[in-house]
């Protein structure tokens, strides 16, 4: 195994830079006002098409978190992690057909944005503070890191703050020409990522197929990989007993087989894909055709994701296991998941390891870019036009954007210079998801009560907002302590710091549960139909039939998985 690049891995690198670079500016100048005005900069309202919407969710959601974070849990866990993204299908589904209507009839071009509408400033400015930190302290930063660290094993390891600079400038270059950039951008930028992916899991599955005296065949490396880790195959984990191993446990607190289906892991994928600026952005641009059809067209390519996320970390997994797979990407003595991927890379020829680092790279740069342009909007559209500068013009609010995008990537650097957060500790995929699972609950119960249920009043948003974290809080760190280890709600194993856990997504259910109640309490103290709240007609939710065709498309093959590794 080679784990460095070598020039021609270097020169595809540059071309793939190149080709990225010279597109953007192209669509820039192509595409520009003689003023560019707010609504083009952050929204590249009525720019972006169908297959463009479709591929910038994609390219913006796939980063770091899923080369690394996910790469690592299929090392861990196996096919199982692979739930986050065929759930993730049918929760685009939803937003498609039932969430996207509101929005766009109600003209919301910011998340901040209908929280005013709906309720009122002050939950609007609240959850606009959250969002912030949120995307700066924990998406951003982890993104950044987790991408870092990972080209920089390929690179020889000794150029970590070099590659985060080099990221945060590249993904600096393309936010600044706005979202219609960063959505045509995007479209290269998966097609990068899933040709590196294809590759790199083809050449992991003809790697573990050789080391079984198979020859170079992929297709006898997967089905290796079944024989050799068939515990890596099931997709429902059972709950652990009295006898279960301390591994089978640990696993178990990340994936808590068919209680996550009851709550948590719908909260994680309806709250990201239908009530995240960083996500609903790229489609509030568009009229409500091309918007699904492009949310569509992502969940279809969202199905395909784990075999270019998920796979590798399962092969890296039978290689070290069988000794292919040197102790240099250990830590202490044991194997790091989250180095699962880059170690897969180190098995490329030269030329296609470039080609799949391009892949991260492309991977990397669409999300932060994403992301920044986000902070930018809600920043620029929710606190400096409302609270500083009412009569900004719009060439102010443009510049403002720039600035913050610059700011937030300064923040992101200098926070994961010497991993201030602790990222590397919790596994990168793991940490994202716990620590957004303090908010999610909270912030999924205002959206959907406040799009669906006319009686939801603003002190209902307030006091599930408080909930949501407060139980989140309590489920987390203190019930298993307070209440027991088994109650009628949870049960509670001992994790490997010999610590009574809670699984998180159970966490997050509970944490939903109790947080709609308080706020069904608190609506109705007040009138029967608030007077903030959404006009729904049936002709709102009516779907076309092509868009009929790709609903049903995707719900069969996703049947078709669960069936197959249940």
């Amino acid at each position: 195994m080679n784990n460095k690049l070598v020039p021609a891995d270097y020169i595809v690198f540059v071309i793939y830079f190149l080709i990225v670079s010279f597109y953007g500016y192209w669509i820039y100048q192509r595409k520009r006002k003689k003023s560019q005005d707010t609504h083009d900069f952050f929204l590249a309202e009525g720019s972006l098409t169908w297959w463009a919407i479709g591929a910038s969710l994609i390219a913006s959601n796939i980063s770091a978190e899923q080369f690394i974070g996910m790469s690592g849990n299929g090392f861990f866990l196996g096919i199982g992690i692979a739930a986050y993204e065929w759930i993730a299908a049918i929760a685009l589904i939803i937003v498609a057909v039932w969430f996207m209507p509101v929005y766009l009839k109600n003209k919301i071009f910011t998340m901040p944005q209908f929280l005013k509408t709906r309720y009122n400033e002050t939950v609007s400015l609240i959850m606009t503070i959250f969002w912030l930190f949120l995307y700066v302290f924990v998406n951003i930063t982890s993104i950044m890191y987790l991408g870092a660290l990972a080209i920089n094993n390929l690179a020889g390891g000794q150029y970590l703050h070099p590659i985060m600079i080099g990221l945060s400038l590249f993904a600096i270059f393309i936010t600044l020409g706005g979202m219609k950039v960063i959505g045509y951008t995007d479209v290269i930028q998966v097609l990068v990522l899933i040709i590196g992916g294809v590759v790199t899991t083809y050449v992991a599955l003809t790697m573990v197929s050789e080391k079984f005296g198979l020859g170079k065949d992929a297709l006898a490396g997967f089905t290796q990989l079944m024989k050799d880790a068939p515990d890596h195959f099931h997709m429902i984990l059972s709950k652990p007993g009295p006898n279960s191993s301390q591994n089978e446990v640990d696993k178990y607190l990340i994936l808590p087989g068919l209680t996550m289906y009851l709550a948590g892991q719908w909260i994680i994928n309806l709250n990201y894909w239908g009530c995240n600026q960083y996500i609903t952005q790229r489609a509030l641009g568009a009229n409500l055709k091309t918007a699904r059809t492009g949310i569509l067209f992502a969940a279809i390519l969202k199905l395909f994701m784990p075999v270019i996320v998920m796979l590798p970390g399962i092969a890296a997994y039978v290689l070290y296991k069988n000794g292919s797979i040197q102790s240099e990407m250990s830590l202490g003595g044991k194997f790091n998941p989250d180095n699962a991927y880059s170690s897969i890379l180190g098995f490329l020829p030269d030329g296609l390891k470039g080609l799949s680092v391009a892949a991260l790279t492309a991977a990397i740069v669409a999300s932060l870019a994403g992301k920044a342009n986000s902070i930018s909007t809600i920043f620029t559209l929710d606190i400096y036009k409302k609270y500083i500068k009412k009569d900004a013009s719009e060439k102010q609010m443009v510049w403002v954007g720039r600035i913050t995008i610059l700011v937030a990537m300064i923040f992101s650097v200098a926070f994961t210079w010497q991993d201030l957060l602790g990222i590397s500790k919790e596994g990168g995929f793991t940490y994202i998801q716990r620590y957004t699972g303090y908010i999610s609950p909270g912030i999924f119960a205002m959206f959907i009560l406040g799009m669906f249920w006319k009686r939801t009043t603003g002190a209902a948003a307030i006091a599930g907002l408080i909930t949501g974290f407060v139980m989140a809080v309590v489920f987390n760190e203190f019930a298993a302590s307070w209440f027991g280890h088994e109650t009628l709600l949870y049960t509670a194993f001992i994790n490997s710091k010999g610590v009574y856990e809670i699984p998180f997504m159970v966490c997050m259910g509970w944490s939903f549960v109790f947080t709609v109640l308080v706020m069904i309490a608190f609506s109705l103290g007040g009138p029967k139909i608030n007077k903030n709240a959404f006009e729904l007609d049936a002709k709102m939710f009516k779907l076309s039939p092509s868009n009929i065709f790709l609903i049903i498309i995707i719900l069969l093959v996703l049947m078709g998985l669960y069936v197959k590794f249940w």
